[in-house]
């Protein structure tokens, strides 16, 4: 066996690892440009929903957050997007099942 025939069985033992490193590192690549991409969309997506026009019904309440409907009724579903149990889509105005609610300090 000369020297130039070991040299060509070394390389072609050398090609798939350097194959698979290159596979390996560009799959990581594309991964952490999802990875960026999702953690931008969702960041984007916060802003507007914070930027988001409130009607008149809703409320901010110290750690609750946003709240819809009047917060006052026994049946207040305590959400951004849903008044109550039983009259989900509202108007909580001269609603028929109201029922307030006692605060105790």
């Amino acid at each position: 066996m000369t020297l130039l025939e070991l040299l060509v069985i070394v390389a072609l033992g050398l090609v798939p690892a350097l194959f698979s490193l290159l596979v390996m590192r560009k799959a990581e690549t594309d991964a952490r440009e999802r990875l960026r991409s999702a953690m931008n969309a969702t960041a984007n997506h916060r802003l507007r929903r914070m930027h988001y026009a409130f009607s008149n019904d809703h409320r901010y309440v110290e750690g609750l957050g946003y709240l819809v409907g009047d917060i006052t009724c026994r049946f207040n579903a305590r959400s951004p997007y849903l008044r109550c149990a039983i009259n989900p889509s509202g108007p909580c105005k001269e609603c028929p099942f109201y029922e307030s609610i006692e605060f105790r300090d």
